[in-house]
């Protein structure tokens, strides 16, 4: 799924469920290999990037595992665009409050998924390096 979903966006197709799609590049936290997943985004002015790192379950999603490991290797495909190298930052307090605000006001899923989560999602700001 997430191979088709990538080559989708490649093609400039970047929308899935009325989210914008990119594709998040990181490496393996232990393995150093690759990984590619696409993941939804929202704007957070024009050259930065809002992901947020949801999943079921108590654990984060493997892509922000590695984000976080290897935060010097991530980069981003936009929609028919190339990679961007990005720098990831971990929202916390305020700035993590006033980004989630924005998030459930595009998109009040995201409000339901937190609800029944048994840890607080993260969000990341994605910035070009």
């Amino acid at each position: 799924m997430n191979a088709r979903t990538n080559r989708k966006i490649r093609r400039g197709r970047g929308r899935f469920m009325g989210m914008d799609l990119l594709i998040l590049n990181t490496v393996g936290r232990r393995s150093g290999r690759p990984r590619e997943t696409p993941v939804t985004w929202f704007t957070d002015g024009a050259d930065t990037w809002l992901i947020i790192a949801s999943g079921g379950g108590s654990q984060h999603p493997d892509w922000y595992v590695n984000l976080m490991a290897h935060p010097d290797r991530a980069s981003i495909e936009l929609p028919g665009r190339e990679a961007v190298a990005v720098r990831p930052h971990r929202l916390e307090g305020a700035d993590r409050e006033q980004a989630w605000q924005r998030i459930v006001d595009a998109q009040p899923r995201y409000a339901k998924y937190q609800s029944k989560a048994e840890k607080e999602y993260p969000v990341i700001r994605l910035s070009p390096r």
